[in-house]
């Protein structure tokens, strides 16, 4: 499959021109939209929002990734094969996530360019037909050349200075729940952490704690996510991609009542 994580956005012409190529060059193979909202012009944050989602995609799917502030510029155009699965994305971070945790990536910049390529929609004219190409198999070991893909070294895509797990928001969903882009499984479920002035204890769920109680918890994708049943964690607490955390205390956790506490209306 096809799948689709782009910042932009659920309205307009943008993903509607991108779906329309994958449709005329792999008509057969089925297209996800993944995400249309990732932080806007923020490789960094949506880097770790990749790499934890694309862990339920089966192997070989294709991923069309396009958070590209710096379309049309120098930064390279590039074909990652890492964990079994294809991205194909510009070279300025938004791979680093999912090049670092695989053992056995691989790394192609794209040297080949369409007849018609725009300045500034490098997603539609330039990833989206080498994503097509790979997901139908008309694009594979046997046609890659230099005049298509270059090999490079998966260990460019990363980068150096980004830590493995981030203790920052990176993503505010449609209920206000504040996903991070740290792994719950490096936090202890014993520690509280301290974000924008409020201590927060671990919860398996929301209704395990009061309504309008904040807490955290291990989303379904195993991020460190920021809530309050049945509130709007990122109002109450002024959160927003690049909101930092941090990790304050460990031992016996408290008594729910302890948490943050927001019982006024939204």
């Amino acid at each position: 499959m096809l799948v689709l994580f782009t910042d932009f956005g659920h309205t307009g012409p943008y993903v509607g021109q991108i779906k329309g190529v994958l449709h005329r060059l792999a008509p057969n193979v089925p297209v996800i939209d993944l995400l249309h909202d990732a932080p806007a012009f923020d490789p960094k944050h949506s880097a770790y929002l990749l790499a934890a989602y694309a862990t339920e995609f089966p192997a070989e799917t294709v991923f069309v990734t396009v958070v590209d502030p710096g379309v049309g510029s120098k930064r390279r155009p590039v074909v990652l094969y890492a964990q079994a699965r294809w991205y194909v994305g510009p070279d300025n971070g938004l791979l680093h996530g999912v090049s670092s945790r695989s053992s056995d990536a691989q790394a192609w910049e794209i040297t080949w360019r369409p007849h018609r390529l725009t300045d500034s929609f490098h997603g539609r004219d330039l990833f989206t037909p080498i994503a097509a190409g790979i997901a139908s198999g008309t694009l594979n070991g046997s046609t890659i050349s230099k005049h298509v893909l270059t090999p490079m070294d998966p260990s460019e895509i990363r980068r150096p200075s980004w830590p493995d797990d981030l203790p920052e928001v990176v993503y505010i969903d449609p209920y206000g729940n504040a996903i991070t882009g740290m792994r719950a499984t490096k936090v202890d479920r014993r520690a509280a952490i301290n974000v924008s002035g409020a201590v927060l204890h671990f919860a398996r769920t929301f209704s395990d704690v009061a309504q309008g109680i904040a807490f955290w918890h291990e989303n379904s994708s195993g991020l460190v996510e920021i809530a309050i049943n049945q509130k709007n964690a990122a109002h109450w607490l002024d959160l927003k991609p690049g909101t930092k955390f941090s990790i304050v205390q460990s031992g016996v956790m408290h008594e729910e009542q302890d948490n943050a506490s927001f019982h006024g209306t939204h």
